[in-house]
């Protein structure tokens, strides 16, 4: 028996990245994969972001917080 996970987004959505970026068919554990990686590197780049925030003496995250935080997950 599986398990259900909360998870923050919807698996439609991961059909339609995967579809949109060139999938001529997604299959249920692909869009489910897809969603978790996503949800992995979310929950890191939030984390990073946080303390950035945190380090510069603020409560709040802005977007250039999130924009180095996820710096490290692309390529220039």
């Amino acid at each position: 028996m599986k398990f259900m996970k909360s998870t923050e987004l919807g698996l439609s959505a991961m059909y339609r990245i995967l579809k949109k970026s060139g999938a001529e068919r997604v299959s249920d554990e692909s869009a489910d994969e897809l969603r978790r990686v996503i949800e992995d590197i979310a929950g890191q780049i939030a984390k990073n972001a946080i303390d950035m925030s945190n380090h510069a003496g603020r409560k709040t995250v802005k977007a250039e917080d999130i924009k180095l935080a996820s710096k490290q997950f692309f390529k220039n």
